[in-house]
């Protein structure tokens, strides 16, 4: 079977700075895929290149077997390619349900009908409700997020990039800023998702990393080192010497 999302050879420099350095990877339905490395590998810039955010030196990237490397992001999104930020890019005074409809009448091309008109479309606030209840959301569904923990606020970005019907979804850094006591809410929501969703994670979180992965690449100056099981990696000399020492080490005793 063919990969649903290739990246083939991809290369980027900022002056004489190779930050991407032929870069390859592919994932199939179903695949939950953790990228990790140390701060400055590249791994944002990464997903950067991916998503259309900024245009690669060479390379390819494809969906299905279709070369989208031409594509903007929103057309990449179309496509099927949707990604999270680091940070939170949420209306502080909209609430869960009016972001989530939102997202689903730009899908649908009717983001212009959202001023008081989508709770009158029982087929978006079935789906919107759907979306919610997935991400344990649905109490928080008239809530302003700015009432709302910061937890449950990086929830709302997943059920965001959900609720555009993704076909590979790329979550950067979805626990940043979260407490360490609320990182369940994250692992939960990960468990929640479709099972033919292909999800690529970046995180920092080792423990959450090594719970959701079935498979682990790890990145480092801008190149890939190690693409294989999520206990392999913990045993590879290069990767215990490029970021997993510390962890490793623990997680052995």
């Amino acid at each position: 079977m063919s990969p649903l999302f290739e990246v083939d050879h991809l290369q980027k420099a900022f002056g004489g700075l190779n930050v991407t350095r032929d870069v390859s990877l592919s994932l199939g339905k179903g695949d939950r895929v953790a990228l990790i490395g140390p701060n400055g590998a590249g791994k944002t810039t990464f997903v950067n290149l991916v998503t259309g955010h900024l245009r690669p030196d060479s390379g390819q990237v494809l969906m299905g077997g279709e070369d989208i490397s031409r594509f903007n992001p929103m057309r990449r999104v179309r496509a099927g390619l949707v990604r999270s930020f680091q940070v939170t890019r949420l209306f502080a005074e909209m609430t869960p349900e009016e972001h989530v409809a939102l997202a689903i009448l730009q899908r649908q091309g009717k983001s212009g009908r959202m001023a008081g008109s989508f709770q009158a479309m029982p087929d978006v606030m079935r789906e919107t409700y759907e979306t919610l209840e997935t991400l344990n959301l649905t109490a928080l569904g008239r809530v302003p997020v700015s009432e709302i923990a910061y937890g449950q606020q990086r929830l709302l970005e997943i059920a965001l990039a959900l609720a555009l019907r993704p076909k590979v979804l790329l979550l950067d850094e979805p626990a940043a800023g979260v407490p360490h006591s609320d990182t369940f809410l994250i692992e939960n929501a990960l468990a929640q998702l479709p099972a033919d969703l292909a999800v690529l994670m970046i995180e920092h979180d080792m423990d959450l990393v090594f719970r959701f992965a079935k498979r682990v690449i790890v990145l480092a100056a801008g190149e890939i080192i190690f693409d294989g099981l999520p206990g392999d990696a913990t045993n590879d000399a290069r990767v215990r010497e490029a970021y997993l020492g510390g962890y490793a080490n623990g997680s052995a005793a």
